[in-house]
C-alpha cells in the first residue's frame, strides 16, 4: 500500500462571485448543477487503483469578498486531496514552503492551506 506524501486529485474548486446566489443559480439554470447545503455542487468518481473508493469534488462560488482564500490576492483556491497528510508537510518545510495555518481535522478529514512560488493559496485535503 503506497504511502508516498504526495496528492491524489483534486478534493475542490473555490473561485469568488461578485453574486454568488446568482452564480450557483446561472450554473443550476444552464448546465444542470445541483448544490448541496454547503453551497457546493459535489462530482462523484472512482480511482482505477482502488475502484471501491468514491473520491468527490466540490466546486463552490465563494462571495467576493470572503477572507478563505488570503492571504493569496487571487479569486480561486484549489483543494488537493492528498494521502499521508503529516509526511507531506514535513517534506514541504523541509523544501521551505510556506504553511499559512496548523492541520485541522474533522470526521470527513484532515486540511492545512499552503501558499504556491505564485502567491496561490492552495488547500490539502486527506480524507478521513
Amino acid at each position: 500500500n503506497d504511502t508516498t506524501p504526495k496528492v491524489t486529485g483534486i478534493g475542490g474548486i473555490f473561485f469568488t462571485s461578485t453574486d454568488q446566489q446568482a452564480t450557483r443559480d446561472w450554473y443550476a439554470k444552464n448546465l444542470g448543477m445541483e448544490f448541496n447545503d454547503w453551497g457546493s455542487s459535489s462530482f462523484d468518481s472512482r480511482s482505477l487503483e482502488n475502484p471501491e473508493v468514491i473520491n468527490t469534488l466540490q466546486w463552490n462560488p465563494f462571495k467576493a469578498n470572503t477572507d478563505y482564500f488570503s492571504p493569496s490576492k487571487k479569486e480561486f483556491m484549489i483543494n488537493y486531496r492528498v494521502q499521508n497528510i503529516e509526511g507531506l508537510i514535513e517534506k514541504l518545510k523541509e523544501n521551505g514552503v510556506t504553511i499559512v495555518d496548523e492541520l485541522v481535522s474533522y470526521d470527513f478529514g484532515k486540511f492545512i492551506h499552503i501558499m504556491d512560488a505564485d502567491g496561490n493559496k492552495i488547500e490539502l485535503w486527506e480524507p478521513a
